[in-house]
C-alpha cells in the first residue's frame, strides 16, 4: 500500500487569444488558471477504484477485474484512462481509493474536465505495478485519447497541453503539433462565471460547420486560398458568393488569426505592453460577439463592467453560448471582480499558474 496519500492537483485554463481556430487547424495561446481539482489517493490491497467527489455529492466505485473496462456513461473518464493507460502496458494489479476537490467553475468552458482527467492520468501512472512520473506533455497526449478519441468527441488538444504543461502556451496542431511554453510577467485576471449554460455542439455545429462550409467554397475559387496566409483584401472580390452573416463570419476568423500574431509578438517581449495585450483582448471578443456570434448579453455587461471598473481587456471563455468570461485587470482587481458580481457573474480573481503537480500541501480552498 502506498504509505501515505498521493496528492496530485492540476489547473483549468482560459483561452486568450484563437478561441474557436483551432479546429480549424490555426494556432492558439492559453494560459493555466490558479483554480485547480485535485485528487488524493492511495494504493488498496483489493482490486477495487473508489473516488469521492464530495463537492458534487457523488462517488465512483467499480472493479479492475475486467479488461478493458466497461464505459457505464458517456466521458465516463475514469474508466477509459486505465484502458487507455492500460494499451500503453500499465497494469494495476492493486486497487485505488481516493477523494478529488476541485475550484475550477464547472461545465463553463474553464477545462474542468481535462484537469480532472490529467489529475486522475497523473494519478494512475504513479500508483501503478511499474510507477512512472510521465512528462506533462505525454499526460497531455493520452487525455487527448482518453478524453476526445476514445468517445469520438469533437476537439483539439488545447485544453489538455494547457492543463498538464502550465503557464502560457502557444499551440500550433499542423502540420505537426508545435508547442512553445511562455512566461510573460503577465498581472492578474479576473474569471467571472454567468452561470449560463452553454450549448457547445449546437455553437460548434453553427461556427465550425459555416465556417468550414465557407472554406470550401472559398478552395474553389482561390486555388491558393489558405486560412493561414490569405488576407482579408484578397478575400473581397468573392463577397457575393456569401450572406452577409458568412461574409462577416469569414473576415472574424481571418482577423483573428492576426490578432493572435499580434499577441504572440507582444508576449514574446521583454517587457510586456499590458495595455496592448488588452486592447487585443477586447479586439478578439468583437469579433467573437459580431462575427463568430457566441457571446451573450450578460456577459457582454459583465465585460463592460469590467472595463469601466479598470479592465484593460477581456473576452468569452471557451466554446461560448454562456459560460464565463474573463477580463485582464493587473490593478486593481478585486474592484474589477465587484463590478462584475453586481453585472449578475461570480468572480474570481486568478493569475496564470503552474501545470499539473504533485503536491505536499491543499492547492486550494474550495470556495
Amino acid at each position: 500500500m502506498h504509505p501515505s496519500p498521493l496528492t496530485v492537483s492540476t489547473p483549468g485554463r482560459i483561452c486568450l487569444f484563437g478561441e474557436h481556430q483551432d479546429y480549424l487547424g490555426l494556432p492558439v495561446i492559453a494560459a493555466a488558471i490558479s483554480r485547480r481539482v485535485q485528487i488524493s489517493a492511495t494504493a488498496t490491497p483489493d482490486k477495487q477504484v473508489r473516488l469521492e467527489l464530495p463537492d458534487i455529492g457523488a462517488e465512483d466505485v467499480f472493479d479492475l477485474t475486467d479488461s478493458p473496462l466497461v464505459y457505464q456513461h458517456d466521458r465516463d473518464y475514469f474508466r477509459s484512462a486505465i484502458n487507455v493507460l492500460r494499451r500503453e502496458g500499465f497494469s494495476f494489479s492493486r486497487g485505488i481509493q481516493g477523494e478529488i476537490h476541485g475550484n475550477i467553475p464547472i461545465n463553463a468552458g474553464t477545462s474542468s474536465s481535462s484537469a480532472l482527467l490529467i489529475s486522475w492520468l497523473n494519478v494512475l501512472t504513479r500508483l501503478a505495478d511499474q510507477p512512472e512520473q510521465l512528462p506533462a506533455t505525454r499526460l497531455a497526449e493520452l487525455a487527448y485519447v482518453a478524453e476526445v478519441l476514445e468517445f469520438g468527441e469533437p476537439g483539439g488538444m488545447m485544453d489538455h497541453y494547457s492543463t498538464a504543461v502550465g503557464n502560457l502556451i502557444y499551440l500550433n496542431s499542423q502540420p505537426s503539433i508545435q508547442l512553445q511554453s511562455l512566461r510573460p510577467a503577465l498581472g492578474s485576471f479576473v474569471l467571472g462565471d454567468s452561470s449560463e449554460p452553454k450549448d457547445t455542439i449546437g455553437i460548434l455545429g453553427r461556427v465550425k460547420g459555416g465556417m468550414l462550409r465557407i472554406m470550401e467554397r472559398l478552395n474553389a475559387e482561390i486555388p491558393a486560398f489558405s486560412l493561414h496566409t490569405t488576407t482579408a483584401e484578397e478575400v473581397a472580390p468573392f463577397r457575393h458568393l456569401f450572406t452577409a452573416d458568412e461574409f462577416t463570419l469569414l473576415l472574424g476568423n481571418i482577423d483573428n488569426r492576426d490578432i493572435l500574431r499580434e499577441a504572440l509578438t507582444i508576449v514574446q517581449a521583454p517587457e510586456l505592453n499590458h495595455k496592448a495585450f488588452g486592447r487585443l483582448l477586447y479586439r478578439h471578443q468583437t469579433n467573437l460577439r459580431e462575427a463568430q456570434r457566441i457571446s451573450t448579453p450578460k456577459i457582454d455587461r459583465m465585460l463592460d463592467a469590467a472595463l469601466e471598473a479598470g479592465a484593460y481587456g477581456g473576452k468569452i471563455n471557451g466554446s461560448g453560448g454562456g459560460g464565463c468570461m474573463f477580463a485582464y485587470a493587473p490593478e486593481q482587481p478585486d474592484k474589477v471582480a465587484e463590478a462584475i458580481e453586481r453585472a449578475g457573474g461570480k468572480a474570481y480573481v486568478i493569475h496564470v499558474d503552474e501545470g499539473t503537480r504533485q503536491e505536499t500541501v491543499p492547492a486550494f480552498v474550495t470556495n
